[in-house]
């Protein structure tokens, strides 16, 4: 089945644009889904409202291009606060924009430096912050609702090519580089650097927190999948299966399943706890053997992500499309078409799926289905449980493999 297109939004153009500068390498949704961000190519980054783009599409049809968005914002009172007040910004980061995470705080979450006697920034509740990760090493954090530079991390020495924030609201971020570690920010710290992650003999394209905010995963060249334990900040495993470099990764909402998309043409679908690959999602058929997986081919897949539900991924691909699958189904229950796709990610509802090519970003409408009782049970406990806890449980197998996500 084909997905229904939602809307666009295309980045302006000028005849002078060479078009390998425009490559949109990544788009995020703010975590309470009040804002969409991407790379337009070159240097900036655009943040818009997602209510505002979404009413957009629904009033003038599918294609907008970028710079008109604004026009149509609805003007607010001066005396109404930032958070009720979505601006759309363009944010000139000085340099070529690989990576986007947006952050936000709990005040409960205190920084984990022990002289927290004076900082330059409070981050409140009601902070939204922005990080995006530069071709020169840099990482430079943006007030979201001013579109004002707060922090500039400058610790890498090589390409900054993804960022992820704990979702506990601790505002800690993890960096991962070409230059072969992973680096983890306090930014309630002010931005201090507080732990270095060495063991990827090469680059590292891709990093995401579980949860929990207790697991880390990071993919890199040389078919590298790394579980590092966020407390302890050590290795925890290194997961085996992939022919060629693994070069995205995403958790599942309940944090019993692990994503990873690699050149090889596959995306697996893994059990973190044990290392086990549990689904296999090929792009090319039939899938090439492991000693032709690491040659050129038009099937590299570039992005994967889950979906809210935690039923559905999708992926891209270099053969022009765009698929969604259900995590227990073989083929593909929709695709799209779509040309140099770089990177996708779900809305934080779930609702949408945002993926970047030439800096402009398209949308879909996702698979909709009504989770069954079963898999609403199975996530509520997966939430809180392992695999190794789940299989200690004194219920019947069969309840225990669908609970491991094996039937």
């Amino acid at each position: 089945a084909r997905s229904r297109t939602v809307g666009e939004l295309l980045a302006p153009t000028s005849p002078f644009d060479k078009k390998c500068g425009r490559e949109n390498w990544t788009v995020a949704f703010a975590p309470d889904g009040s804002y969409l961000a991407w790379s337009q190519g070159h240097r900036i980054v655009k943040l818009v409202p997602w209510a505002q783009c979404l009413n957009n599409f629904l009033l003038h049809g599918t294609k907008n291009g970028a710079n008109a968005v604004g026009t149509r914002l609805p003007r607010q009172s001066s005396d109404s606060s930032p958070k009720n007040k979505p601006c759309e910004h363009i944010i000139d980061c000085g340099d070529i924009v690989w990576s986007l995470a947006f952050g936000s705080s709990v005040p409960e979450k205190q920084s984990r430096c022990v002289n927290i006697e004076w900082h330059r920034f409070k981050f409140g509740q009601d902070q939204l912050l922005l990080a995006t990760g530069l071709n020169n090493g840099r990482i430079k954090i943006w007030d979201v609702y001013t579109g004002k530079l707060l922090l500039n991390l400058m610790d890498h020495t090589e390409v900054v090519r993804d960022l992820t924030f704990a979702p506990d609201g601790s505002l800690i971020l993890v960096s991962a580089s070409r230059d072969k570690t992973l680096r983890v920010w306090d930014l309630k710290d002010d931005g201090n650097m507080m732990k270095v992650l060495r063991g990827h003999p090469n680059w590292v394209y891709g990093c995401a927190f579980s949860p929990d905010s207790s697991i880390l995963c990071s993919v890199g060249a040389g078919k590298a999948v790394f579980l590092w334990d966020m407390d302890k900040y050590s290795m925890l495993r290194k997961l085996e299966g992939h022919h060629n470099d693994v070069v995205a990764c995403e958790f599942s909402p309940d944090g019993a399943l692990l994503a990873t998309a690699s050149y090889d043409t596959r995306v697996y679908v893994w059990d973190p706890h044990v290392g086990v690959i549990l689904r296999e999602f090929g792009h090319l058929f039939p899938p090439p053997t492991p000693i032709f997986a690491g040659g050129a081919n038009d099937r590299w897949v570039r992005s994967v992500c889950f979906s809210h539900d935690g039923l559905h991924v999708a992926s891209l691909a270099d053969d022009k499309m765009v698929r969604f699958w259900r995590i227990d189904e073989e083929y593909p229950v929709q695709v799209a078409p779509l040309n140099n796709g770089l990177c996708c990610t779900f809305s934080t509802d779930g609702s949408v799926l945002a993926a970047g090519q030439d800096g402009s970003v398209y949308f879909w409408a996702t698979p909709s289905q009504v989770s069954s009782l079963q898999h609403l049970c199975r996530m509520a406990i997966r939430r809180v449980m392992p695999t190794s806890q789940v299989k200690n449980l004194p219920i019947p197998c069969k309840v225990v493999e669908f609970l491991c996500y094996q039937i």
